[in-house]
């Protein structure tokens, strides 16, 4: 099954242009199995985000964009935010506690810079700066190919989940109707609702997938 785990709506994302009804109909269009709306620190109901699914007869599941001190996180599982978020270990205690995965999201960020002389030893040095990181720790998967990054933003984060030897997700981080789809996460295990898409990241048994070009390739 093909599905894009990292998209935005608004308005819970303020800088996203999509409405659920215009991500859902071309998401449909491109040929996805199914997506999941990450909105930037805001967390869908439950109930709203299966009245959609029933709506359009499509696989919508509810996650969360976690801005964190550390980096930002794609959490599934839990269903509301609170105080105290802004701390990756303690937004790993309330996964834990409902049994939920974490993807790091675009972990290129911060310490990746196309602008940087781009020899082996700075380029090793900034692989060390980003392998610092204890978020990484914390996590299911790292988010290998993002729709918003740039060939080499995404090779550096394919290079951190080697080193790390983390599986590798696919993602658009669609904020607007031309970027749905860009990449998408091909789980092998049928996916019929979030406790099955839980235990599939958990599981590792999935791999990045490009669907259609990235607006910057």
């Amino acid at each position: 099954m093909l599905i894009d785990i990292h998209t935005h709506t608004y308005p819970t994302s303020a800088d996203s242009t999509l409405t659920p009804e215009k991500l859902i109909s071309e998401s449909k269009r491109i040929g996805l199995d199914g997506i999941c709306i990450t909105d930037h620190d805001g967390f869908w109901d439950p109930s709203d985000i299966k009245k959609l699914s029933i709506k359009h007869d499509f696989l919508i599941l509810p996650g969360c964009e976690v801005t964190t001190e550390e980096g930002h996180l794609l959490v599934y599982g839990l269903e509301e935010y609170i105080f105290g978020m802004h701390k990756s270990k303690f937004v790993k205690e309330l996964v834990n506690e409902v049994s939920g995965a974490i993807v790091v999201a675009h972990p290129y960020r911060r310490v990746y810079r196309e602008s940087a002389q781009q020899d082996e030893f700075s380029y090793q040095e900034m692989l060390k700066r980003a392998l610092r990181n204890d978020v990484f720790k914390l996590t299911d998967a790292l988010e290998v190919k993002n729709g918003r990054g740039s060939t080499n933003e995404n090779l550096f984060s394919e290079r951190l989940s080697q080193e790390l030897s983390l599986p590798g997700t696919g993602a658009s981080d669609a904020h607007s109707l031309k970027e749905i789809g860009t990449y998408a996460t091909k789980f092998m295990d049928p996916i019929r609702n979030l406790g099955d898409f839980i235990t599939a990241l958990k599981s590792g048994n999935f791999s990045s997938q490009k669907v259609k070009h990235s607006i910057l390739d």
